[in-house]
């Protein structure tokens, strides 16, 4: 976590990396995730509007002039034709639109409501259609649905262009404004108008919402001694179902001849939680860089135990691998102890803080970008694999799309012929 000078329980922040959508993201999140969510959750507090506008007396400066702000306030007070006008509403509003000044996807202010409502999805539970979205040349556009989600079971893909949510168009929405339009409780429905990757026309697809349960870490034995090992999310219970995955390999298989870890369609989470899933492969090593806004540079090294050093190991990556997924592939392909199968990754490379403010709303703010440990900026330029692999799934014939084994692995199919060599 960067330094600060405010070491208070109410000032700690939280590192986090992928917006998460409708109601998913994020992990994006330390193991202070609880505290944070005591001090929103149980806060308690409203602002006092008095308090606001004393603001007033006390935001003349000679570089820049509040005047405005306060002249249009007082307009709306008087002339709004809507009588009486929230100030609280118009208050909080302000701010997220000065946050939106910044023209950043993944900065963005929660009001108390909103912030409860993205701290429930720290620990990786919410309601929604389970999946993440990115903003990428204006477009908002899907980075990963969460397996087995409802957005994921209605075919909604990696790289698929949100047009409209519910007819109403996305263009000039914030990502944030575009997550609101999308979340909802569960049993409700959201129509998403979809252009697909190289597709010409958009389709409509309904989707019906859900208690969505984020997934981290499983694993399963393949053959010859091979241990596949998918992570889902890197959520705040990462670590310690990693741990439990790393203990039932090492009863079933003592030393696994070769280690598939799979990343694809993994849309990041919380930073420390990657960090101690690379150590597993790296020893005492740097797992990435951060550069802050200042320019000043900060190794974070690894933290977890070292358990498969040594151990062949190739990692699947496709579009939808981002951000917190990125740093272990990024790190565990520059010191080539493992080897990139797939396609070229998503490319998020900045990192936010959360910090609860003291009325329970929250400030998510990009605080810097990271890279690789070779310095490679990954951030809009994603990890090119070391072998491509273009079409990852195939379906089988004579199968229909819906069967559970319809479609072949092309991509476990490689690593596992990889590793058996």
């Amino acid at each position: 976590m960067l330094s600060h000078s405010n070491t208070t329980a109410l000032s700690r922040y939280i590192k986090t990396f992928c917006l998460i959508v409708v109601g998913f993201v994020a992990g994006w999140w330390l193991g202070t995730s609880r505290l944070v969510r005591e001090q929103i959750t149980g806060s308690g507090q409203k602002v006092e509007i008095s308090r606001v506008i004393d603001l007033y007396s006390r935001t003349r400066s000679p570089q820049v002039s509040f005047d405005q702000y306060w002249d249009v306030w007082n307009k709306i007070k008087k002339k709004y034709v809507g009588q009486p006008v929230d100030d609280v509403k118009i208050f909080y509003a302000s701010i997220q639109g000065m946050v939106n000044g910044l023209g950043d996807p993944y900065s963005m202010y929660f009001p108390p409501v909103k912030a409860e409502e993205f701290v429930k999805e720290l620990s990786g539970e919410f309601e929604g259609v389970g999946m993440e979205v990115g903003m990428q040349k204006d477009q908002i556009i899907v980075v990963a649905p969460i397996p087995g989600s409802p957005a994921e079971r209605a075919g909604i893909k990696p790289q698929d262009v949100i047009v409209a949510i519910d007819d109403k168009e996305t263009f000039g929405l914030s990502l944030s404004e575009a997550v609101g339009k999308i979340r909802g409780p569960k049993a409700s429905s959201v129509k998403l108008t979809i252009l697909s990757s190289g597709a010409k026309q958009t389709h409509d697809v309904s989707v019906v919402r859900a208690a969505i349960i984020v997934p981290s870490v499983t694993w399963k034995q393949e053959e010859k001694n091979i241990a596949y090992i998918r992570i889902g999310y890197f959520n705040d219970k990462t670590s310690q179902e990693f741990d439990a995955v790393v203990r039932d390999i090492r009863r079933t298989l003592n030393r696994p001849q070769g280690i598939v870890l799979d990343l694809r369609s993994n849309p990041g989470g919380i930073l420390d939680q990657s960090v101690y899933v690379a150590s597993a492969w790296l020893d005492n090593k740097v797992v990435l860089r951060e550069r802050s806004s200042d320019a000043q540079m900060r190794d974070i090294r690894t933290s977890g135990p070292y358990v498969f050093g040594a151990i062949p190991t190739i990692i699947l990556v496709d579009e939808g691998t981002a951000s917190a997924a990125e740093i272990v592939a990024g790190a565990l392909q520059d010191y080539k102890v493992a080897t990139l199968l797939g396609k070229k990754t998503f490319g998020k490379g900045s990192v936010q803080d959360v910090e609860p403010l003291p009325d329970g709303s929250a400030l998510k703010l990009t605080i810097a970008k990271w890279l690789t440990p070779l310095n490679r900026e990954i951030d809009g330029k994603g990890i090119e694999p070391d072998t491509i692999i273009e079409k990852m799934f195939e379906q089988k014939p004579g199968m229909t799309a819906s069967s559970s084994d319809a479609f072949i692995d092309k991509g476990l199919k490689a690593a596992l012929e990889k590793l058996n060599k």
